[in-house]
C-alpha cells in the first residue's frame, strides 16, 4: 500500500529539513508491520539522488496517522532535528487540516473542547465531554470553507496535538471523516485512506529564522478532493 516515495512528492526543502506531502497509506516510520516507510525510503532516495556515501541522517519531526495524507517534516541534520522538535512541543509549528465530512447541520464554525484517552487495545481515541481520569484535553476549531453536493470541507486548526484527535472529535458532534470506518463512517474509501489532509504548515526556519508557509495540494486520486481546490 503506497510503499514507494516519488519526487514530485517534496514540497519544500533546503539543507535542513524536507517537508514532503505523503500519500493515504504511508507510514511515516517504521511500525510493528514491517513495511517500508517513508523514512527509510527518503534516506534511500536522497543517499542515490546525492550520491552519498555512508548513512544518511534523516529524522521525523512530527507524526500523522497513517491513512491520513499530506504535510510531514524530516530533518536532514541533527542540529535541525533538535530544534523542530522542541517548536513541535512548544506549539510553534501551526498546523491545518482539511477534512471531509457528510454534509450534516453543525455549525458553520466553532471550537470544540473534549477529554480524549487512548486504548492502545483498539487504537482508538474515546471522547469525554467532561474532564475524565486519564483523558487528554482536546481543543480544534473548525470552520466549512466548501460545500459539496454530498460532502462539505472543513478546515481545522489544532490547538492540542492528540491520537486520533480530529477524527474522534468531528465523530463525537455527528461528523466522522469520509472514509474513516474506526470512527463511524458508512463506508471506506477505494485507496483504503481517510478523507483527513494536514493541508498547511506554517513556522518560523529553525535555522535561517525566515518564515516558512508550506501548502500541500490534495491527493488527486480523489475527485471529491479534487472539486474542493
Amino acid at each position: 500500500m503506497n510503499q514507494h516515495f516519488s519526487e514530485d512528492q517534496i514540497i519544500f526543502e533546503d539543507n535542513h529539513m524536507m517537508v514532503i506531502n505523503k500519500k493515504a497509506g504511508q507510514l511515516v516510520q517504521g511500525d510493528k508491520t514491517g513495511d517500508l516507510s517513508l523514512l527509510e525510503l527518503i534516506k534511500d532516495f536522497i543517499k542515490n539522488r546525492d550520491d552519498k556515501p555512508g548513512n544518511v541522517f534523516l529524522g521525523l519531526v512530527h507524526r500523522i496517522d497513517r491513512p491520513t495524507s499530506g504535510l510531514v517534516i524530516y530533518a536532514k541534520t541533527s542540529k535541525a532535528l533538535t530544534r523542530l522538535t522542541v517548536m513541535v512541543k512548544n506549539r510553534e509549528i501551526k498546523k491545518t487540516y482539511w477534512a471531509l465530512t457528510a454534509k450534516d447541520m453543525i455549525p458553520k464554525s466553532q471550537r470544540l473542547v473534549h477529554y480524549l484517552q487512548k486504548n492502545e487495545k483498539t487504537n482508538k481515541a474515546t471522547v469525554f465531554v467532561k474532564p475524565t481520569d486519564g483523558a487528554k484535553e482536546s481543543i480544534l476549531t473548525y470552520t466549512i470553507i466548501k460545500t459539496l453536493d454530498n460532502y462539505q470541507l472543513l478546515e481545522i486548526d489544532l490547538e492540542t496535538g492528540r491520537h486520533h484527535q480530529i477524527r474522534a472529535q468531528l465523530s463525537k458532534i455527528g461528523v466522522p471523516i469520509k472514509g474513516d470506518l474506526k470512527y463511524g463512517a458508512p463506508r471506506s474509501n477505494p485507496d483504503g485512506g481517510i478523507s483527513l489532509h494536514a493541508r498547511k504548515l506554517q513556522f518560523i526556519h529553525p535555522v535561517t529564522k525566515e518564515k516558512i508557509e508550506i501548502i500541500a495540494p490534495v491527493p488527486q486520486n480523489d475527485a471529491v478532493w479534487k472539486a474542493c481546490e
